[in-house]
This record gives C-alpha cells, sequence and structure tokens, in this order.
C-alpha cells in the first residue's frame, strides 16, 4: 500500500496536460486544453482539460475524473499502478507498506497477468544475452538484421528456449502460477504431456501498451520446420486485443504528436529498423489487417497517416481497404510504396538515416493518385476493367466525411480518370447517402432526417439530473448543496425573536445524524461520510490556531475565513466513482440551476454564474423530502416483510414510521 503523505506528493507532482498529452492531443483553448475524446467516437472536440483545476471532462460522452481515473479508464490500470505510473514518470519514490495476505489475494487476474508478462520478457531477454542457445540463435539473428545492442535493449527484444517448457518450468519454481501463464497463452498445458513454452525456440518481440507495460508477444521461429508458422502472437487474453493494438506505439507516440504524421508499416523488423535509422513516428499493424479501432489510437496523435507498401502488387491490393476505412474516419493518408524488391526492413538496414528520410519525402503521394495508378496499370483498353477502377476509386472518395475534402478529391478523380466531373460528383453522392442511411437509399435517408431534425427554436426539455430513484436522486441533491454552498448560511424566522442563521453543512449533516441516516448510494455515502471527516478536522484546526493566536484588537476589522469542504476536496479520490460526480457537478452547464424537484414548487429562478438558488427554502424541503422518501421507502420493505412473516412487531414498527411522517409532514408544512 501506497501511504497518504507519498500519494498526496504524487498528486502534487502530477500535471494532468503533461500527463494526458502522453495519450492524445491537446489543443490550447483559452485556459483549457481540448481534444477529441479517446472514450466515444466523435469529429468534434468535446474532450476539456482545465490544468487549474486538475480534471478533465467530456461534454459528449460524460466522462471525467483526475489523472489517475483517466489512467485507469484508459490504460486499464488499478489505482495503485496509476500512481506507481506516476510516480516513475515524475521521479517520486514508493515505499509501500506490506501488503496483508487479504490485499495480496485481492489483487485482480489483470494485473496478475501483467505481472507475468514482465516476468517473461526479462526471462526472454536473459536468455538472448546470456546463454549460448541466445547468443548462438537469437543474438546472431538480430545481428545479421542490423539491429544495434541499443535498439535490441530499447525494444527488450528476446529468445525463448527450444527446450520446449523450460520457461514455464523456470516460472513456476519462481512462484508465478499456472493460471495466468495459460492466460497470458506463454504457457500451453497438455493432459498427458506436461507443460509446453508457447515460443519455444522463437526470438521475441514484446508487445506493450500505450503506457510502456508489456501485454504480449510476437515469436518468430528460428527453425526450418516448414510446419512451424513464421510468425506467432500471443492469442486474446484479458490484457492483450489485436485489434485494439499497434506494436511500437509506446515508443512512437511523442514523435507523432511531434511531425504529427504517423507511419503506418506492417511488420515488427519493419518498425525496428526504420526507427534505427531514424524514422522515430512509426507503428505496425503486427501482421494483421488493419481495424478501425487502430486507426482510432493513431488518431489520438495525429490526423495524418503515411502507409508504406513493399512492392508486392497482389499484397497491395488486398490491403486496399485499410485505406478506405483511414478515410471513412476522417484522417489523411498519404503512400510510400518501396522500390522494386524491397521492404521498409530492408531499404532501412542498406540506407543512411538521411537516404531514407529523403525516400519517404520525395515518394510520398496522396491516395487517390496512388490508388488510380495502381488499379489502371492491368486495365489498359479494357473499358469494363476501367469502370471498375473508376466505381472504386469513387467509392473510396464517398466514405470521406468531410464535404469539401470530398469534393477537392471529385475534381482530381476527374482530372486523372478523364471523367466528367459532374457524373463523377454525382455518383460520390448517391454512395455517399446510401452509407448514411444504412445502405438503403436517398430516401431512407431523409425520412431518417427528417425524424432527428428538430427545427430551431423548438423547446428541449432535458432532466437536470438523472431519474433513478426519488430517494437517490434527493441524495444526489443534498450533496450538491454540500459540496457547491455548504458554507453558506439559512435564515430561520422565529415569531417574536431574531433570526437564526444555520450553516447549510451543519443543518444537513445535523439533520440526518438525529435520525442517524446514512446514504443508501454507496457513491453518494462515501462522499457524505468523508465530508463530515475533512470539515472535522478543518474545524478543529481551525479552533486550535484560534486559541493559540488569542484574541486580536484587529479582529472586528479583518474578515476571518471559515472551514470549508468543496467539490474540489474529492478532485483526487481513489474511487473514481466518486471523481466523476463531483467533475460532473463542477462541469455541468446548469450548474446553479434549481433542480427539476423545485421546479413544481415554482422555486426556479434565472440562471448565471452568480446565482446561488434560495437556499432558506430548497435545503428544508430537501430534507423533508428526503426523509419522507427514506421512510417510506422502509415502509415498503417493512410490509412486504410482514407478508411473509405475518410477525405483528412489524405492523407496530410501520405505525410508528407512520407518525414519524406525519410529524415530518406538520413541522414543513407539507400535505402527504
Amino acid at each position: 500500500m501506497i501511504d497518504r503523505q507519498t500519494v498526496e506528493r504524487i498528486y502534487a507532482s502530477a500535471d494532468i496536460v503533461d500527463v494526458l498529452s502522453d495519450f492524445i492531443t491537446l489543443t490550447k483553448k483559452g485556459v483549457n486544453y481540448q481534444a477529441c475524446c479517446p472514450f466515444h467516437d466523435e469529429k468534434t472536440p468535446s474532450f476539456v482539460v482545465s490544468p487549474s483545476k486538475g480534471y478533465f471532462k467530456c461534454f459528449g460522452c460524460g466522462k471525467g475524473g483526475n489523472v489517475t481515473s483517466f489512467l485507469m479508464e484508459h490504460e486499464s490500470m488499478s489505482y495503485p499502478e496509476a500512481l506507481k505510473y506516476l510516480a516513475k514518470k515524475y521521479g517520486i519514490e514508493i515505499k509501500e507498506k506490506e501488503m496483508t495476505p487479504e490485499q495480496v489475494e485481492a489483487n485482480n487476474d489483470r494485473e496478475s497477468m501483467m505481472v507475468v508478462t514482465a516476468y517473461a520478457k526479462d526471462f526472454f531477454s536473459n536468455k538472448l544475452i546470456n546463454s549460448s542457445e541466445g547468443k548462438n540463435i537469437g543474438l546472431s539473428y538480430f545481428h545479421e538484421r542490423g539491429f544495434s545492442d541499443a535498439i535490441i535493449e530499447k525494444f527488450q527484444l528476446g529468445y525463448c528456449p527450444s527446450k520446449g517448457d523450460l520457461m514455464t518450468l523456470k516460472a513456476l519454481e519462481d512462484g508465478y502460477k499456472e493460471e495466468f501463464l495459460i492466460k497470458t497463452g506463454l504457457t500451453i498445458k497438455h493432459d498427458s504431456r506436461g507443460y509446453y513454452d508457447r515460443f519455444t525456440g522463437r526470438v521475441m518481440f514484446p508487445i506493450h501498451s500505450l503506457s510502456g507495460r508489456v501485454i504480449g508477444f510476437g515469436g518468430r521461429v528460428m527453425s526450418s520446420e516448414k510446419s512451424k508458422a513464421k510468425y506467432l502472437n500471443s492469442p486474446e487474453s484479458e490484457i492483450y486485443h489485436k485489434s485494439y493494438t499497434l506494436y511500437g506505439i509506446n515508443f512512437a507516440r511523442k514523435e507523432i504528436v511531434k511531425q504529427d504524421r504517423c507511419i503506418l508499416v506492417e511488420g515488427y523488423t519493419d518498425v525496428i529498423s526504420m526507427f534505427q535509422s531514424g524514422v522515430e513516428n512509426i507503428v505496425a499493424s503486427s501482421g494483421t489487417s488493419l481495424t478501425t479501432d487502430q486507426i482510432k489510437l493513431i488518431k489520438r496523435f495525429t490526423n495524418n497517416i503515411t502507409v508504406i507498401y513493399d512492392s508486392d502488387f497482389a499484397g497491395i491490393k488486398a490491403s486496399l481497404r485499410g485505406i478506405d476505412m483511414i478515410l471513412s474516419e476522417g484522417m489523411n493518408v498519404r503512400v510510400v510504396m518501396m522500390p522494386e524488391g524491397e521492404d521498409p526492413d530492408s531499404f532501412a538496414r542498406a540506407h543512411s538515416s538521411t537516404e531514407t528520410n529523403d525516400y519517404l519525402v520525395k515518394n510520398e503521394e496522396d491516395f487517390l493518385s496512388f490508388k488510380t495508378k495502381l488499379l489502371i496499370r492491368d486495365t489498359k483498353d479494357d473499358p469494363i476493367g476501367r469502370a471498375s477502377v473508376i466505381t472504386d476509386v469513387i467509392t473510396s472518395i464517398s466514405v470521406i466525411p468531410d464535404a469539401i475534402i470530398r469534393s477537392q478529391f471529385i475534381k482530381e478523380c476527374s482530372t486523372l480518370l478523364e471523367v466528367d466531373e459532374a457524373l463523377v460528383n454525382q455518383e460520390v453522392t448517391k454512395k455517399y447517402i446510401s452509407k448514411k442511411s444504412g445502405g438503403t437509399g436517398l430516401s431512407a435517408y431523409n425520412k431518417e432526417f427528417k425524424q432527428t431534425y428538430k427545427p430551431i427554436g423548438q423547446p428541449v426539455v432535458m432532466p437536470v439530473y438523472s431519474q433513478t430513484d426519488d430517494v437517490s436522486e434527493l441524495e444526489k441533491e443534498l450533496l450538491i448543496y454540500l459540496l457547491r454552498f455548504g458554507d453558506k448560511s439559512i435564515v430561520y424566522t422565529v415569531p417574536h425573536q431574531e433570526p437564526v442563521y444555520l450553516n447549510v453543512a451543519h443543518t444537513i449533516i445535523d439533520e440526518l445524524e438525529i435520525d442517524n441516516i446514512s446514504f443508501t448510494n454507496k457513491t453518494y455515502n462515501t462522499i457524505l461520510q468523508e465530508y463530515k471527516e475533512i470539515l472535522k478536522t478543518a474545524e478543529d484546526e481551525f479552533e486550535q490556531r484560534e486559541e493559540s493566536e488569542g484574541e486580536d484588537e484587529n479582529d472586528d476589522e479583518k474578515e476571518v475565513e471559515k472551514p470549508k469542504v468543496t467539490a474540489s476536496d474529492f478532485i483526487n479520490h481513489s474511487d473514481p466513482k466518486v471523481c466523476d460526480f463531483v467533475i460532473d457537478i463542477m462541469t455541468r452547464e446548469d450548474k446553479y440551476r434549481s433542480s427539476k424537484i423545485w421546479q413544481k414548487f415554482n422555486i426556479v429562478e434565472s440562471v448565471s454564474e452568480e446565482y446561488v438558488p434560495n437556499l432558506d427554502i430548497v435545503v428544508p424541503k430537501t430534507l423533508a423530502l428526503y426523509k419522507l422518501r427514506f421512510i417510506e421507502k422502509i415502509i415498503k420493505e417493512l410490509v412486504q416483510e410482514l407478508k411473509k412473516s405475518g410477525d405483528m412487531n412489524i405492523l407496530k414498527q410501520i405505525d410508528a414510521l407512520n407518525e414519524s411522517r406525519k410529524m415530518i409532514n406538520k413541522q414543513y408544512s407539507r400535505i402527504v
């Protein structure tokens, strides 16, 4: 466990803009930063980062949180993992308390699998450098490919010995569980023949997450057996999903942002050789067909992709679908073809860094001219073949979401293929509309458009708060008053006496404690209980300070800041649900609007930044309503229990609760 003092140091050091910039491209917008949300698909940025307040919020999908909750959500880290990541990034030493057996047992499967893959990475690296088999087979292979020792170390390359179960037996001996060796795909278990290392006799390419943790492996076979696949990847697991992963992304992401361009190749060695040659904004699809999720991963860092193809025309044609997928995500695509007989790996090994970069710059072209030249070369005088090429190119243009960019490519297509521009425009429009309507045609698209369109000026009623049950909604309402207006005062008027001023926070807390009420919603109750603890600590410190300083003759002239608790005190909470709640109420557009609960009482006032609701009315009314709903909920539960058991003592409890309900109604002048 990480002690509280260290956690506070981590939060004090962590710059949310700096951390999030490692994963997404942020653009300054006034005092804040914005980006397209990494948690849902969007074209217009609605993801906002506040460096001064230390939180992020997406106004599209609603996700929000602090720097650790971003890492937990984006990188699927646990809370301790996120803290350790930040501590490492900012050079903060962590001294953990020894974990209890119960806490060790509570570690989830995902973390255990990550620990196993990290162990395997170290095992393979050690065997590559320190075993005779590793040096003679694995290391010599990497050196033959021109990989330097520095690049081998950087990419953490390794070797899995050819003795079929060596890695597994060593891992078990060192205390790693069979369950997680199998779940990660490192070990295959046969009922009759024992264990078998999946990557036996292969050189190893660790596959990393964005944050740099090993989530899987790729292995290249070293034997000449034709029955074995040349390359083998880890199977799908809880920590490794091929379609979401790009090889080299952890090394490339900063350079991608810096150059505002990502270079996409096919294999592991392509990435490593090009990286060694100075092309560091490069990733690979790891030999699998490009997926939409991989494209979206790149889009977090840039809108520009350069795809490198080798000179195998048959292979290029088979992979052209990837270009359309990139275009449909609204990204800009350029293409580079390697010289005949070359691939990115061989070219980078045969040329200097300057020559490699110069070749890429001079030979990249837009997707349209590349695709046109590639497809037209085999048609010659074949009109049907030519028509097929035109249709194929038009299909690619039609997937581009930006109308202006589409129009530019329509003009270029018309010129390149010598087709009337109006005809190209017509065909592109038809395909675009068909795609938008799910392939059902223009009439269906128009119908759908009319159903979703709302004329300007038509009122749209949005609920202020989510509708669950009344008790939960009222608990949320009370928390909002605590976190926003806890230090404000409520005026109670008593006949023939001076007005009484009571603090909002103490009014709510005292009323709940009188009846020994805790919130039914777990997240809300966590905030309530911690609010009380923070407030008590602050008030105790305030009183001690007042006593130690004594009376000051100028006390009447200076304004003393009384202790208060706000939503900001919960931004760095360890529970992501707590962070999400407090950030939601800090960033919501209607942040000072009276709840819909009070709209029926006409207690609704104009919305403005300075507006404070009529606390004299809404706080007591909310407390009354909450207690009533709370009692009604208990009565319903007791009625069900009475039906089952017939116990007359339960009936007495119900009667007592009904009396309490009448008393609350009388007290707050409400009629049930």
